[in-house]
């Protein structure tokens, strides 16, 4: 048997341990430098542009090859937090940009297929985040380890992510902030089996993202809307095996979901079209699943071609059905085309 790297996965009672420390943990301070390049205000707000500027790239596109750009930018102000000359404050944003830069680039890598590397990125934000003392980049990067656990490790560990977050951000005025964190709780009760908790779940995040966006929500989460917990909403059901539920709620999602996220709409019309299928509405899924491919053929995402491949496969099931036959050709062309551009 292959002997496991440094980026193995960590789950269970460890990881659990490791959420409720970072949950609990003091900061730790960044001691000022000296003898080596200065940094600066400008520079750190630079460095941290440039990570909004990726962020955004990756909603429109997908991850793409932002996962190396991402890991070039985090050594960047890794070399600068070992090397550079700074004062104590200035630390602070230099970890909290490096904090922000290595959860992102753990979702890029995510988000291209690679589960335990990012998962490796996650845990170094989550150490970043500690000295930077700002608890709401605590509060992202288990998050994103929820994200991970409910999608390839133990959903029981994504619940337990999304409340340590939840717990580091308390008495922070952060709605969108918690709304977010609860849709990714729900995603573990959901995978668990748990609908009343999903449910509950649900309803508070739905009630806290219709509230005006509190003074400590962060820059970053600019994308959260009822859009988005409307299609986690329909993920839920989904996973719960409540297709007509899951159609309805991705049906209210597509209007008011943000537009330049081009590959989270992507994502949620590829569930919805399977929901719709599921449901028995099989003309009404393919033609969803026929708007999926055409917002797929520019987007590169991991994640987004193995929903796409659930949804091809649910169309495979009808395929007596003129329809279903019609977007399985299609979807055989792109699959083709797209071979021949690798």
């Amino acid at each position: 048997m292959k002997r496991r790297t440094m980026f193995a996965a960590v789950s269970g009672a460890a990881l659990t341990q490791y959420f409720l420390q970072s949950a609990l943990a003091p900061s730790e301070a960044v001691a000022a430098r000296f003898g080596a390049a200065s940094a600066s205000d400008g520079l750190v707000a630079s460095l941290q542009s440039t990570t909004d500027e990726l962020r955004r790239l990756d909603a429109a596109g997908g991850s793409g090859s932002l996962a190396e750009t991402g890991r070039t930018h985090l050594r960047t102000l890794l070399h600068l937090l070992k090397h550079g000359s700074y004062s104590e404050q200035l630390g602070q944003r230099l970890a909290a940009v490096a904090a922000d830069t290595a959860a992102q680039t753990g979702w890029y890598t995510f988000d291209g297929g690679a589960p335990d590397r990012a998962q490796h990125l996650f845990l170094g934000a989550l150490r970043a985040a500690h000295s930077s003392g700002d608890s709401r980049l605590k509060a992202a990067a288990l998050g994103f380890l929820a994200i991970h656990a409910y999608s390839v490790g133990d959903p029981r560990d994504a619940v337990t992510a999304a409340r340590a977050a939840r717990q580091t951000i308390a008495g922070q005025d952060a709605p969108a902030l918690n709304a977010m964190l609860l849709t990714r709780q729900a995603r573990g009760h959901a995978k668990l089996r748990e609908e009343k908790q999903v449910l509950v779940a649900l309803e508070e995040a739905t009630e806290l993202c219709a509230r005006p966006r509190g003074e400590d929500d962060p820059h970053w989460l600019y994308w959260i809307n009822q859009g988005e917990i409307l299609g986690q909403t329909g993920s839920c059901y989904l996973e719960l095996g409540h297709p007509a539920r899951a159609a309805a709620a991705f049906a209210s999602a597509h209007d008011v979901l943000h537009r330049a996220e081009t590959r989270t709409t992507a994502q949620f019309l590829s569930r919805a079209a399977t929901a719709q299928m599921r449901d028995g509405n099989v003309d009404s899924g393919c033609a969803t699943a026929h708007e999926v491919l055409s917002l797929t053929a520019e987007i590169r995402s991991a994640r987004l071609d193995d929903h796409v491949q659930t949804m091809l496969r649910e169309a495979q099931a009808h395929a007596n059905s003129p329809a279903a036959r019609d977007l399985l050709d299609r979807g055989r062309d792109l699959t083709t085309q797209q071979r021949s551009k690798t």
